[in-house]
This record gives C-alpha cells, structure tokens and sequence, in this order.
C-alpha cells in the first residue's frame, strides 16, 4: 500500500470537502427552514371559531365543532324547580327572534359575555402567557380571562363578584386546567341561572399544531343535579392581530313599552 505523502494527503481532502460542500449546504438549509417541533402547551397566539363544516371549508374534519344538541351545547341538568322557567323563558326568546322582536340581552347595555360565554369566541381570541399567569382576551368588548397558575383558587365567599370571575389554573401534562368562581348572578350563559357558589372549570389544550379546544364543566349545587360539560373547539388564526372593540355607538336600545330590542336609525336614514 502506497503511502500519501502529506501533501498529496491535504490534497484529497480538500477534494473530498468540496466533493461533499453542496450536499452539506443543502441539509443545513433545510434545517434551517424546517417547522418549529410541536409544542403541546403553546397556547399563544389568535384562535377562532372553525367555519361551519361546508365542504367549502376545507377543513380537517377532526377539528370542527360537533353539534351537541341546540348550538352545540346540551341542555343544563337544571333542577325540577327551575327548569320549566328555563325552558318557557328560552321558547318566549325563540318566538321574539322569529317575529323579528329579539329580546333585550346585555349586548343593548354593551355589557360584555363574561366567563363562561366568552370562550365562545364571538370574536377572535388571543391567548399569551407569561410567567405565572395564562391571559385569554377576547375581542369581542375586549374581555380578559386571567388565569393564575400554581395558586391556591379563593374561597368562594371571598371572591369579589365579576363577568370574569377569580380564575387559578396549572398544568396536567399538556392540559391547562382552570377552575372560575364568583361570578355574578346576573352574568348567564344562554339564560341558565346560577347561584354565587357556581364554578367553572376548562381543560385547554392542543389538539394539533394549529387546533386548540376547550373543555367546559359548570357545577352549581343550588341550581344543577349535576355537571354540565360542553366542549368548545378553535383554529389558529396565524398573524392575525385582536382588534379594538368598544361599544360607542350602540344604536339598541330597550323598547320602554314592549321590552323588546329596537334599532335607533341614524339621522337622514329615512326612519
């Protein structure tokens, strides 16, 4: 066997570096390009609602919203007591809306969803977190849902009564689990009542890269049998940027003789 000498030896590999210098160029840059590895407990960034699922839409079906009885959300297990009331004053809303008389709701006093009607995603949500704390904001009225992590939820007697309520929260492994007390009486979700000791718990988490959803369980022992769950599924909105909502110019207003909802016209609009 010929031995190289130094030279010629510096010289085959140098050959050899340039023989090999496209393929390396090449696989750097795509590693350079390639996607970010999945991160199960990013929640940061826009969400929406997915369209409704028309073969239009495009969509992966494992993401969309399945209807779950009336608008996707089961009835509430209300007790007896309560729930004829419920069901008779849903059925009076249902037949304001068809006879084009919608009822008066918090909307005509621009008063915001609160938890939990706001996860709804009326509007655009954006979800950021920071240290000790996941900060859900919703464009709609621009409302906030603080989640406090790794505290100690407050006794609901404690709690100062709010549309958003006092929210603590951690992780289950790559589940966000938040518990809500000290909502308002008069803050409902689709006119259900509830009591001062209601609760509410979410279980956030990603489904995929670009899909998130939300678990739903509201308790109340005054007013349930028992939990009402629900689950409320979102598509990333990439770029997107939450918008300014203030209701400034509200034109509803309450009938003062009928208590329906009425529209003021603007001047010189003929009305």
């Amino acid at each position: 066997m010929t031995q190289l000498s130094p030279h010629r030896r510096r010289l085959v590999i140098l050959a050899a570096l340039v023989a090999i210098a496209p393929g390396l160029a090449l696989l750097l840059a795509h590693k350079a390009h390639a996607a970010p590895a999945f991160n199960p407990r990013a929640l940061d960034g826009a969400w929406d609602r997915p369209p409704p699922p028309t073969p239009e839409a495009g969509l992966d079906p494992t993401i969309r919203a399945q209807p779950i009885g009336a608008n996707g959300i089961p009835d509430p297990p209300l007790k007896p007591q309560f729930l004829d009331a419920w069901k008779t004053l849903r059925a009076k809303n249902a037949a304001a809306f068809a006879r084009g008389e919608p009822p008066v709701t918090g909307y005509v006093n621009c008063l915001p969803d609160g938890v939990p009607a706001m996860m709804m995603a009326m509007f655009p949500l954006e979800v950021m977190q920071s240290k000790g704390r996941v900060t859900i904001i919703e464009e709609a009225y621009n409302q906030i849902h603080r989640i406090y992590l790794d505290e100690k939820q407050i006794p609901i007697e404690d709690a100062e009564p709010g549309f958003w309520g006092h929210a603590v929260g951690h992780w289950e492994g790559d589940t966000l689990v938040a518990n809500t007390v000290g909502i308002k009486e008069n803050v409902k979700f689709q006119d259900v009542p509830h009591s001062d000791k209601m609760q509410v718990d979410e279980r956030i988490r990603l489904t995929g890269p670009d899909a998130m959803e939300d678990q739903v369980t509201v308790t109340d022992p005054e007013y349930l049998t028992g939990p009402w769950t629900w689950t409320w599924r979102y598509v990333r909105k990439p770029g997107y940027k939450i918008m300014e909502y203030v209701c400034e110019d509200n034109r509803e207003y309450a009938d003062p003789e009928k208590g329906t909802q009425r529209l003021k016209l603007l001047p010189g609009s003929g009305g």
